[in-house]
């Protein structure tokens, strides 16, 4: 009996180890993705304006994006419901929408705002429009994550 009781476990525990590697790698691409359309936004490379130039402009925007798309990314992994294929489906569907939004409002606050992200990172010092913007991309995800759920 005792034999009978651990196989399912051991079942459920590599199922589960399975599908919580199988959302992190999504995750993590995800996160990478968004990172990018944050670097196509700005002039230059963004990891070389927060290492080496150390731009807190830089770094509160790239930071503020990856919030914002780990923020969708979990809430579509909280709507799945435990199915694994549809969860992930979801969660890059979401996901990527979540990234076009920020890229889409990052153009729009420039144009609305007339506050240019290219501007923003050419400032060796923290800038408010800088703030203004990473708060835009963290309530982006946060309305994009309860649409998900």
């Amino acid at each position: 009996m005792t034999i009978a009781l651990a196989a399912p476990l051991g079942e459920a525990l590599g199922r589960g180890a399975l599908a919580i590697l199988a959302y992190a790698v999504l995750g993590v691409l995800l996160l990478i993705a968004g990172f990018y359309v944050v670097d196509l936004a700005t002039p230059g490379r963004l990891s070389k304006l927060i290492q080496q130039d150390r731009n807190p402009n830089a770094a509160l925007l790239a930071a503020s994006g990856l919030t914002a798309v780990g923020l969708i990314v979990a809430a579509s992994i909280w709507s799945s419901g435990g199915a694994l294929q549809e969860g992930l489906l979801v969660t890059l569907a979401f996901g990527l929408t979540g990234i076009v939004v920020q890229a889409l409002g990052m153009l729009l606050f420039d144009r609305v705002a007339g506050i240019s992200v290219r501007d923003l990172v050419r400032e060796p010092a923290l800038q408010p429009g800088a703030v203004l913007l990473a708060v835009t991309h963290v309530v982006i995800g946060l309305i994009t994550a309860v649409a998900v759920i």
